[in-house]
């Protein structure tokens, strides 16, 4: 599992760049209805609204935006989302597992399927890949001032499966599906404020291709992320050194 977080190859987010700041903006503010919808508007007993917020602000969420969207829920209106899933192949067969949240089942349904036709990919049934992918929490926390050793103890005894020091300043941890929550509360008792935390599908297995194939998986995945609807997509193309130069100086 180590480098997944170097090189983000289990979930393709280009969102950090400027002219894209706006589609994070809205797929943050998507899940922030949900999560108030599905639990309440109070984040101190909302977990899945509490973590929503945390990562908004992380994405630097004006704070105004937050309130308005949870006054709109409380209020009774706000926009009804429904969550979806995709699943299918890319072009070289690369597994693609995309996450939507939509206000409109039948627009998202039909934008997927022809990013997929149209791009060399086919869109599958619901399951068929499930078993290319594991479910996973993953944290990014500050390391702060704690001895690494140290630190490490206390996250495993919360449930982290491994812990990975990205720099000098980060650290990331991935749990079990299953440990997701016990992992929230461990860094809360901490007083360990994460810089975002999330559930991840991340591929068993990636699966390399020469940079010409690679580039054809990436605009496919590039469609999919240009979509409002998707939150997420998880692939299993392997972020190669050759991709990766290549995607920098893009």
């Amino acid at each position: 599992m180590a480098g997944h977080s170097k090189w983000a190859n289990i979930k393709h987010r280009k969102g950090a760049q400027d002219a894209k700041r706006g589609k994070v903006f809205t797929r943050l503010i998507k899940e922030i209805t949900v999560a108030a919808k599905e639990g309440g508007v109070d984040p101190d007993t909302n977990p899945r609204l509490r973590v929503a917020i945390a990562n908004a602000k992380s994405e630097n969420l004006p704070k105004d935006n937050i309130q308005k969207a949870l006054k709109k829920v409380e209020g009774g209106s706000g926009e009804e989302y429904s969550e979806v899933t995709f699943e299918g192949y890319g072009p070289n067969g690369i597994a693609i597992f995309v996450e939507a949240t939509t206000d409109n089942n039948n627009r998202t349904v039909a934008n997927v399927r022809s990013y997929f036709n149209k791009n060399g990919g086919s869109l599958g049934t619901n399951g068929s890949l499930e078993f290319l992918f594991d479910r996973k929490g993953v944290f990014t926390i500050p390391k702060g001032d704690w001895d690494y050793e140290e630190l490490m103890m206390e996250l495993i005894d919360g449930g982290a499966e491994e812990v990975e020091e990205i720099d000098n300043n980060r650290v990331v941890v991935y749990t079990s599906f299953e440990d997701y929550g016990p992992m929230q509360a461990k860094l809360e008792e901490l007083g360990i404020e994460a810089h975002n935390t999330s559930l991840q599908r991340l591929p068993k297995t990636t699966t390399p291709l020469d940079l010409d194939a690679a580039k054809a998986v990436w605009k496919l995945l590039e469609k999919f992320e240009d979509d409002d609807d998707v939150q997420n997509v998880f692939h299993n193309l392997e972020m190669t050194d050759e991709l990766a130069e290549y995607l920098e100086n893009e």
